[in-house]
């Protein structure tokens, strides 16, 4: 096991990646911008290093600083929590010429899967069900047009290297295509440096279901259940559930399977989560590969009793699971809503400010995973996430109820928060029937928006 883990992060994950060290009894290194001085990542680490100013560039994106950092302050292994580095393969690739350890997969996997066309196309060569599309990238609006016409609109024109999001466009008709198919370019490249796309089918009304895998290097893989984020606006996620409601035992089993072969077929290990689209018929097609622990991993944990952050570390020590799959059963329902720091009735404009007052719920059942206090300053320069709310029960029906109550029981002033449109969102009649799709969250905000 590792003496010193330095944390590539801010924020919740850091904070629960530094617990998870403290369990393992590994000493924690925090790094921090000037902005986040004052952070509770920064405060409860055993060590903290401040890595540059707040623009995330010169900070959590500075690649130089941070292994500095590490290798000034004798730390064995980095983890990267998610977004920032975590899907970086030059990152991964220079802890790797460092000497120091990354605690994710190998870059050669990040690089095999961070590509969304070529991942697919790896996918589909192992047999895993992909959406109808290109093989790959499009290389011309000609060759788009073609494979458009083949799969039938609408289709999405998609960055190759996207995510969160970014350069998605929906095209309905052929004399849309060019258009938004140089839309998709641009925002690919001015995102990701990269303004390669492909184009897959538009499933319409589809469930956004995740399958969690975790593999050791010693060649075992196991899944631990779904997660559905459909619950989405512009696609980002804003609540997700697990189990998911549309799946039952035997679809859980042969999606499982699916994402057991595709982390096998990429020589995969550490915790990554395979994404998919399940359509009406209760067809699943992979989306694309998440090469990190992801913001909704607690459910999971809640669902399994497993605990992924200590597996990931335990993983990259060169330790084996300490599970079998038969040893991985569903138990209860979890459902987390994130808690961010904006103002639904001003299109979720973004809420910087100091917390005044701060009450979270508790009890049975609850799970609070966050990094602020009162009197913590949420600052304009990162993502405006203020906690995640877990509730387990036995049931789902258990979990809704315990979800209401834990919601209506959160206080949070000086800011504005989503957690009155959270408890909105899970007292409609769709959700709770589960009877939701990828598209419900869009046509509710603009059904519900103010004139």
């Amino acid at each position: 096991m590792f003496r010193k883990i330095l944390i590539a992060n801010r924020g919740e994950i850091a904070v629960r990646i530094i617990r998870a060290c403290r369990e393992l009894g590994v000493k924690s290194i925090a790094v921090y911008s000037t902005a986040d001085k004052n952070s509770l990542h920064a405060q409860i680490a055993d060590e903290a290093v401040c890595i540059g100013p707040a623009a995330t560039k010169d900070s959590y994106l500075n690649m130089n600083a941070i292994i500095q950092a590490a290798v000034n302050t004798g730390a064995e292994a980095i983890h990267p929590g998610f977004g920032f580095l975590s899907e970086n393969a030059e990152f991964a690739r220079l802890c790797e010429k460092s000497g120091i350890v990354f605690i994710g997969p190998s870059y050669k996997s990040i690089e095999m899967l961070g590509d969304k066309a070529a991942a697919k196309e790896t996918m589909a060569a192992a047999g895993v069900p992909v959406i109808p599309g290109s093989k790959g990238a499009v290389s011309s609006l000609d060759e788009a047009r073609k494979v458009a016409d083949k799969a039938g609109y609408p289709v999405l024109v998609k960055a190759s290297a996207g995510g969160g999001g970014r350069g998605i466009r929906r095209v309905d008709s052929p004399k849309e295509l060019e258009s938004q198919m140089i839309a998709a370019q641009q925002e690919a490249k001015n995102f990701f440096g990269d303004d390669t796309v492909y184009i897959e089918k538009f499933l319409i009304n589809p469930h956004h279901v995740e399958i969690q895998i975790i593999a050791d290097k010693k060649g075992n893989t196991i899944y631990l259940g779904e997660r559905d984020c459909s619950m989405q606006r512009r696609n980002q996620k804003v609540l997700e559930e697990s189990p998911s409601p549309i799946v039952d035992a035997e679809l859980r089993k042969r999606m499982g399977q699916a994402a057991v072969t595709a982390a096998r077929e990429c020589g995969y290990y550490n915790a990554g989560t395979i994404e998919f689209l399940v359509d009406e018929n209760k067809d699943f097609y992979f989306m694309e590969m998440n090469t990190r622990i992801q913001v909704e991993h607690p459910i999971t944990e809640e669902v399994t009793g497993f605990d992924l952050v200590t597996a990931q570390i335990e993983v990259a020590a060169g330790l084996p699971l300490r599970v079998t799959q038969d040893d991985i059963k569903i138990r209860g329902h979890a459902i987390e809503c994130r808690i961010n720091a904006e103002n639904p009735e001003f299109n979720f404009r973004p809420s910087p400010g100091t917390i005044t007052a701060l009450y979270v719920p508790g009890g049975p059942g609850i799970r609070i995973d966050g990094a602020v206090y009162q009197g913590y300053t949420i600052t304009p320069y990162y993502d405006s996430m203020i906690s995640k709310l877990i509730a387990h029960a036995a049931d789902r029906d258990g979990a809704i109820r315990k979800m209401r109550w834990a919601l209506s029981e959160f206080i949070v002033e000086g800011v504005d928060t989503n957690i009155d449109f959270q408890l909105e969102i899970i007292k409609q009649p769709e959700f709770i029937s589960g009877n939701y799709d990828i598209g419900f969250l869009n046509r509710y905000v603009e059904k519900n928006k103010k004139k």
